[in-house]
């Protein structure tokens, strides 16, 4: 595993947990990162304080890798859409406070467009962009396999090119590469500048067209291959975060410091093996 690598845990992999639970238990599965769900972290500062927050963090040497997710940026309109960027610049200001440098968004696509409407959303993750570029936060958007539209990494890289934004990239899940329409090929766009983040996870025995969230397991359980990815990555010279992110509700019923101590040494072991 090339040392570049730094290992984050995405948060909805242990979502029933406390926010308090989730960071004692991946620090002691020896995880250094945690990739934020920002509805567990604004739910926990209903009942504590922001400097506790940061100071708990520190105790327990664990930094925030990555911030997940906003919606709603792309396609909203009038009255929705300033809630929602009113929304986006509160989670801004969090993300600056704990000094995480990413936030994830997703574009949103689920319904039938045009070329108004694609022209619309390209101007709106430029703006998105550029408040986040004032908050010292990059921005990655996500591609979703499901979606009618930005469902592959191809057209991901190809609406944060239009933008022409230096703090925003893509988020490569690879859930989404494989139960969506992107190819092989679609990776050698990637480059070290327009890869803000990477999400990794498998699939076991379950068709791709109907895949879900909650069929995600732990890497190399299923049948996902991970050669082409992290040779990707070796290859651009990212170095970046490479976060587990799970939303398997099988997982959900475990301890969460074995769910913790088992996707370290999974996301581990994949990676080493595949690297080049």
């Amino acid at each position: 595993m090339s040392d570049r690598f730094k290992l984050c845990l995405s948060q909805t992999t242990t979502l029933p947990r406390t926010w308090s639970e989730d960071i004692a238990d991946y620090a002691a599965g020896g995880w250094p990162g945690v990739e934020i769900w920002l509805t567990k972290l604004e739910k926990h500062l209903d009942n504590s304080t922001l400097d506790d927050t940061i100071r708990q963090m520190g105790e327990r040497k664990i930094v925030a890798a990555a911030a997940a997710y906003q919606g709603g940026l792309l396609l909203s309109q009038g009255e929705a859409r300033k809630s929602h960027f009113d929304h986006f610049r509160r989670r801004l200001e969090l993300c600056q406070a704990l000094s995480c440098p990413t936030m994830l968004i997703v574009a949103d696509f689920q319904q039938r467009f045009d070329e108004t409407t694609l022209q619309r959303a390209v101007v709106s993750l430029k703006q998105a962009a550029q408040w986040a570029a004032g908050f010292d936060v990059r921005i990655g958007l996500e591609f979703r396999g499901s979606d009618t539209f930005c469902s592959c990494l191809d057209t991901a890289i190809s609406l944060v090119d239009q933008c022409e934004e230096p703090n925003l990239g893509v988020c490569l899940d690879l859930f989404h590469y494989y139960t969506g329409a992107s190819k092989p090929e679609d990776l050698d766009r990637l480059t070290k500048e327009n890869l803000a983040h990477v999400q990794l996870s498998d699939l076991a025995g379950v068709p791709r067209e109907l895949a879900g969230d909650s069929d995600r397991v732990m890497p190399g359980d299923g049948d996902f291959r991970f050669d082409g990815v992290v040779e990707t990555l070796d290859r651009i010279g990212y170095d970046g975060w490479v976060g587990l992110e799970l939303f398997n509700p099988v997982l959900w019923q475990m301890k969460s410091t074995q769910v913790a101590e088992l996707g370290y040494t999974a996301l581990s072991r994949v990676l080493k093996s595949a690297a080049p």
